[in-house]
């Protein structure tokens, strides 16, 4: 990956010291004569009541013992902060680990540089909730859907971390070992209990005796103005977006063109045009790429935010490599196309992974860009093709194919009138279309394909009933994916689903489905799992629509980012 970080773990320790000192504010109580066991018996009270709904009440309690405070916000910042600390150390082991390994194990030093790079990313969703701790309370629970995506995704990435080591080599899986009792389970448990709370927060906001008159979602992301677009989008932004919407032939920033007839011959050299200044709060940066063939790796790194890349059309602007895990290359840095940066469109395109199903675990597109979307695209590969790692993601009309896992990560991801195209895997394999990795129950992530044909490639058709294809299987405890209002071809077996390994999660997972029609829809022979929810009624479907789901949680209701970047969407059923 790229973008690494130079900067010494003392250093980022300082920085990162700084800016959470700015906003971790806890008012010490005098506590004279005789009340101070009223005080503290007060205080542990308070604890208690922000502890109570976590998985741990007792470590809960444990990290947030020395907030001496009746302002809830404090409670928050300190387990924002206690959370921010496990990073760092995460952070600073990784560090170490590099140093210790510089001359050990290809696999290992990927492992670490790619453990490293996703551990800075979580200290990024930390500065946002950090920053969003500067305001008032009320902003703060206003804006709980985004907060809660920010938790989650600190905790996505330490999963990342984590699967990056190939627990078949004995090296790695000792350095695994080693990270992850030193820093990694901690990050992982004390980012939970802050997800925990934050997802009780209007509950506890209660308990405070403070009953506020809250939107049901972001103010940054709801408000909208007579048009439909939301109040921070700039004068030119809005015109743009106009003109997609009207048909109108976009005037790019840069033009890519294989030929030499545009501004550059390579998307890499377009995407490092961007401006170094940035293009300001409301600016979108315009990338067309020309028909043509392009054989390139691409980073989409986190500072080129906004930008709206589109082609000529998916069979004709088509990127595309061949990085696999056979041939030594960890899965992450598999992908042909990766996008790192928020706001990211992508339209009219192909992201392709040609390595085949003998090579395994091909990433075509890795996104963990928040807020992003991908409309008449394909992603096309075999084992892996679509990473959707974390941060809200949206795609529409675009053909998705694969074999094993191959549209898998740990976000919340709503997939929209596409077709999700199973291939003819090899002989000892088996197809499973999705893989979510929701690791922890609180976490608003997971997998839901609305309105699409699931159906197979014609090579798989002849032996489509030999082949054998599931809907998905748990890839960790808290696995969540629905399938609602699809048409299932024959092509998936009788029994929907399959199991990771043995009998693990099936108690834990959520899997679902929800007004399917097609040979493959028929639920008569499912599993019987614990946590197969089977046919859910149309009430507990409405929180995978894109009004809620893509918005962090069932208490979100709409999904303004989506109508502002003009690409069509169902914000709720498609089908009466």
């Amino acid at each position: 990956m790229g973008g690494k970080v130079l900067i010494s773990a003392v250093s980022l320790i300082l920085v990162v010291g700084v800016a959470i000192g700015t906003v971790i504010v806890v008012h010490k109580q005098t506590n004279n004569g005789d009340s101070s066991g009223k005080i503290s018996s007060h205080q542990n009270t308070v604890v208690a009541q922000m502890c109570q709904n976590t998985d741990d009440p007792n470590f809960c309690q444990q990290t947030l013992s020395h907030v001496n405070d009746s302002d809830p916000k404090a409670f928050l910042s300190a387990v924002v902060e206690a959370t921010t600390n496990s990073v760092i150390k995460g952070l600073n082991m990784s560090d170490k680990l590099i140093v210790d390994h510089s001359n050990g194990e290809k696999g290992v030093k990927m492992a670490l540089g790619d453990c490293k790079d996703l551990l800075q990313f979580a200290m990024d969703s930390l500065q946002m909730s950090t920053d969003l701790l500067r305001n008032d309370i009320k902003t703060v629970t206003n804006q709980t859907p985004d907060f809660r995506n920010w938790l989650a995704a600190v905790i996505s990435y330490q999963q990342a971390c984590m699967d990056g080591f190939d627990n078949n080599n004995d090296g790695e899986k000792q350095v695994k070992s080693q990270l992850q009792e030193q820093a990694l389970d901690g990050i992982g448990k004390i980012t939970g209990i802050a997800l925990d709370i934050v997802s009780n927060l209007s509950n506890i906001l209660g308990k405070f005796g403070l009953q506020l008159n809250l939107k049901p979602a972001s103010r940054r992301l709801m408000e909208v103005d007579s048009e439909g677009y939301p109040t921070w989008f700039s004068a030119s932004d809005r015109k743009l977006l106009q003109n997609m919407k009207r048909g109108h032939h976009l005037k790019p920033n840069v033009v890519v063109a294989k030929d030499g007839s545009g501004n550059f011959k390579t998307v890499a050299e377009a995407i490092a045009s961007y401006p170094k200044n940035g293009l300001g709060p409301n600016g979108r940066y315009v990338i067309f790429v020309k028909a043509g063939v392009y054989q390139e790796y691409i980073i989409v790194p986190k500072t080129a935010v906004n930008i709206l890349m589109y082609g000529e059309g998916p069979g004709k602007t088509v990127i595309t490599g061949n990085k696999n895990f056979v041939d030594g290359v960890k899965t992450m840095q598999t992908a042909t196309f990766a996008n790192t940066a928020n706001g990211f469109i992508a339209k009219k395109m192909s992201f392709v992974n040609s390595a085949g199903a003998e090579k395994h675990q091909a990433v075509a597109l890795r996104n963990q860009g928040d807020m992003s979307a991908f409309f008449n695209c394909a992603i096309l590969g075999n084992q892996d093709t679509l990473y959707a790692q974390t941060n809200r993601q949206f795609y529409k009309n675009c053909d998705i194919s694969g074999t094993i896992d191959f549209i898998f990560g740990v976000s919340p991801t709503l997939i929209q009138s596409s077709r999700i195209i199973l291939r003819k895997p090899l002989d000892n394999q088996f197809n499973t279309v999705t893989a979510d990795g929701t690791p922890q129950k609180n976490m608003p992530t997971g997998i839901v394909i609305q309105n699409c044909d699931i159906v197979p490639e014609p090579a798989l058709f002849p032996v489509r009933f030999q082949l054998k294809s599931y809907l998905g299987r748990p890839w960790k405890a808290y696995s969540k994916t629905v399938i609602m209002e699809s048409r299932i071809g024959d092509v998936i077996h009788p029994d929907g689903w399959i199991p990771w390994e043995g009998n693990l999660y099936l108690d834990t997972l959520y899997y679902a489905e929800h007004n399917n029609v097609g040979p493959g829809a028929n639920v008569q022979a499912r599993i019987k799992w614990p946590g197969y929810k089977g046919l859910i009624s149309k009430a507990e479907a409405q929180q995978f629509t894109a009004s809620q789901f893509l918005r962090g949680g069932p208490e979100s209701n709409s999904a303004v980012w989506l109508k502002a970047l003009h690409v069509p969407y169902d914000i709720g059923f498609t089908k009466a």
